[in-house]
């Protein structure tokens, strides 16, 4: 997936574990803010979410484009 800044997305999932503060943020919908390469292969892509502004980082592969 080619993630831009402004795009809509969708977490589905989560590689590892995490709080549960983050885990309820599985199926929201958010907006990409930013975009960062990580360690030269991975994508991390800065989500604000909908409901409340919160944002937070995700790889790439645990997001999914909405329309």
């Amino acid at each position: 997936m080619d993630l831009e800044i402004g795009q809509r997305v969708q977490v589905y999932r989560m590689r590892d574990r995490v709080a549960k503060s983050l885990a309820s943020r599985l199926g929201k919908t958010g907006v990409v803010k930013n975009l960062k390469i990580l360690d030269g292969m991975n994508i991390g892509a800065l989500i604000e979410f909908d409901a409340d502004e919160y944002t937070t980082w995700f790889f790439e592969d645990e997001l999914r484009a909405v329309e």
